[in-house]
């Protein structure tokens, strides 16, 4: 089986780094709007974070760094907990000034990451029952993959590789550049990484060539459920094919997920978690 790390936590360095990037690009001088209408810039208030609709949280250990030491900032939910709309996520107490200029940036990331959480729930619910993992893939955000990766465990996903460093994936166009599934898999093998060697098909003959190559896993691109079952039992009919990881991929929705179900495959990837999902509808408000 092919297993890569799973982001349960972000690194508190990480957060921080990428929150100084957002307020680079969204504060550079100043929030001219609040410093202008507040009479008193050391005037402080509390500030509640709402959920508008039913969702899964994400953010527990992420929002308190938007605000720094200048505020308290208590969470009331637990990342991957289910919370309803007009629920109360947490409340900020501290300079009204602060708080309105990091509220949007805060509101964009937690807003993305728990849309993100709540449809992987969706696909994970359908799913679990028979043991099929819902992995993610590298179809994320420029600059907030960690953060998505994230989200897609917290929301009871599985992360497919971080990277193009973290494991080898031989699509279609390397087979072209290297002149055959054959060439390409024994170049990776060359090279001694330690890394699994997953290949991805759209034929019977590409998995054929791949098990003769020796590969860890398989890829199978837009396969309809019959031609996935026929996929897999070419796979495990080869000796030792029980041992090597299987994942469908190629726009399986959550109306078309269940054909999927029963095929004797190991994965779905869905690059929808991250690259099409809308954001969830949180607010915040002083009270």
């Amino acid at each position: 089986m092919i297993e890569y790390t799973q982001y349960h936590h972000i690194p508190v360095k990480y957060i921080k780094n990428k929150i100084a990037e957002f307020l680079s690009e969204d504060v550079p001088d100043g929030d001219k709007t609040s410093e202008f209408s507040l009479i008193d810039p050391e005037k402080t208030g509390i500030a509640e974070i709402q959920a508008v609709t039913d969702q899964v949280f994400v953010g527990e250990y992420i929002i308190s760094h938007f605000f720094g030491d200048e505020c308290t900032t208590e969470i009331n939910i637990k990342d991957g907990s289910f919370v309803s709309g007009g629920d109360i996520i947490g409340m900020i107490k501290g300079p009204m000034i602060t708080i309105l200029g990091r509220e949007r940036i805060m509101l964009n990331l937690v807003q993305r990451l728990c849309g993100i959480a709540t449809l992987t729930r969706r696909y994970v619910n359908m799913s679990a029952h028979c043991g099929l993992k819902i992995l993610d893939t590298r179809k994320t955000t420029p600059g907030l993959r960690l953060f998505e990766k994230h989200a897609v465990v917290v929301g009871g996903g599985t992360n497919h590789r971080l990277n193009l460093s973290t494991g080898i994936l031989i699509k279609d166009n390397h087979i072209k550049a290297a002149g055959s599934v054959k060439a390409a898999v024994n170049q990776c093998k060359h090279h001694n990484s330690k890394l699994s060697i997953e290949l991805e098909v759209d034929t019977l003959e590409q998995i054929h060539e791949g098990l003769d190559a020796g590969v860890d896993g398989f890829l199978l691109d837009n396969m309809n459920p019959g031609k996935t079952l026929e996929a897999v039992n070419t796979i495990h009919n080869f000796p030792g094919g029980e041992k090597i990881f299987i994942e469908s991929s190629g726009g399986i929705t959550l109306e078309t997920l269940p054909g999927y179900l029963n095929t004797g495959i190991n994965a779905v990837s869905v690059g929808a978690l991250t690259h099409s999902v809308h954001n969830s509808d949180i607010r915040l408000e002083f009270i």
